[in-house]
């Protein structure tokens, strides 16, 4: 058989063809195995740094059942004390005062509606997201301002 009708022949043109789909199945394969052990390892990392970037119990949720170990790097709950230009102070769990630093980023929310910096007022309940400084202080992303229970209400907005 002539080398050249081989190279012209159906029969390499065939080998050929299912070289190629077999080295491109192999890399979709490949691929599909590396997007897969990523998004795994990053759902194992995620779950095992849970409690720390929400602000559950520094042992996990089973270590200490009774909520005394709580860190709240991140955000705090509680009501404005004093606002100070682009700082306010407020008082959370416990009457722990933490310092949050307000700037141009801050998106401040009162229910469904984006409002000013200017509209916090001292004694607002708020709940605080952002990121923690060098100083223990934390640099607002989010302030929801919380609405006031209504007169005649328990606490928790129940009507019982």
């Amino acid at each position: 058989m002539n080398t050249d009708n081989f190279f012209q022949s159906k029969v390499f043109k065939g080998i050929i063809l299912g070289i190629t789909g077999l080295v491109v199945f192999i890399f979709i394969f490949g691929l599909g195995v590396f997007v897969g052990t990523e998004r795994a390892n990053f759902s194992f990392k995620w779950a095992q740094a849970y409690h720390t970037n929400f602000g559950g119990p520094q042992g996990g949720f089973l270590d200490d059942i009774t909520g005394r170990d709580f860190t709240a790097a991140n955000g705090v709950f509680g009501q404005i004390i004093k606002i100070d230009g682009p700082t306010l102070t407020i008082k959370g769990k416990d009457n722990v005062e933490k310092i949050v630093l307000l700037s141009d980023r801050t998106t401040v929310v009162f229910q469904k509606k984006n409002v000013n910096l200017s509209d916090l007022k001292i004694s607002d309940s708020v709940v605080v997201i952002g990121d923690p400084n060098d100083s223990g202080q934390i640099r607002a992303e989010l302030i929801r301002i919380m609405p006031s229970p209504m007169k005649g209400l328990p606490a928790n907005n129940s009507p019982i």
